[in-house]
């Protein structure tokens, strides 16, 4: 009996703006826990938040250059999650109305092949906080540094059916969007994290079989 792996992918990518997606707030990397945080990123009473003009343009961006289609109506939803990082209860993502959707990223194999993945979607949404274990002595604390990050995560139909197929992938859209200038793609800075579903299904049928989630893939080499 032969198997075949199927395979989706979900990369989240953060924008570069300078501010946050619906605050003012810094976005720079590795500055003193709690400092880049403010009351629209922790959800306070009263506090509204104003749309990051840049980060809808980077999606844009992104969108035309794999040829998707833009959403004339954009729609933003609350993803509702307890978490220790989330002090708000939920993060402000897209599900309904995607900014974009509806394309084929054409990745470039290593027999000179073009192998076309289908998207899904790309949306706009904003990044969680990140717990910290290394501070404390057996405590661990909470960084909302990261918090309302432009996040732009781009997901894949099932058209993996190998781990080289999918590090070619990873590999051509880091040079797309760093070419574009919309990230910096630095995956040890948790600029670029990648979610892996994959299931096994018997080969010659289409159903898919159970599904398990990867989370938070940063490198290439797995």
């Amino acid at each position: 009996m032969n198997w075949e792996i199927v395979m989706g992918l979900e990369v989240h990518l953060q924008l570069a703006t300078q501010s946050k997606i619906f605050s003012g707030s810094a976005t720079q990397f590795g500055a003193e826990p709690n400092c880049q945080a403010d009351p629209v990123d922790l959800g306070m009473p009263g506090m509204l938040p104003v749309l990051n003009e840049e980060a809808v343009r980077h999606a844009v961006k992104f969108g035309l250059g794999i040829g998707a289609k833009i959403g004339e109506r954009s729609v933003f939803d609350r993803k509702n999650y307890f978490y220790p990082d989330l002090p708000k209860g939920y993060q402000v993502s897209q599900f309904f109305a995607p900014i974009v959707c509806e394309g084929v990223f054409e990745v470039p194999m290593a027999d000179g092949s073009l192998l076309p993945i289908r998207i899904t979607r790309a949306h706009l949404e904003e990044d969680a906080g990140k717990s910290v274990h290394d501070i404390f002595p057996r405590e661990t604390g909470i960084d909302l540094n990261r918090a309302g990050t432009p996040l732009l995560e781009i997901v894949t139909e099932p058209d993996f059916r190998t781990a080289e197929q999918a590090v070619a992938y990873l590999k051509a859209l880091h040079s797309l969007v760093t070419y574009l200038g919309i990230s910096d793609g630095n995956m040890a800075e948790g600029s670029m994290r990648c979610d892996i579903n994959i299931s096994l299904r018997k080969q010659g049928t289409d159903a898919l079989g159970t599904r398990t989630e990867i989370k938070n893939v940063n490198s290439f080499r797995f």
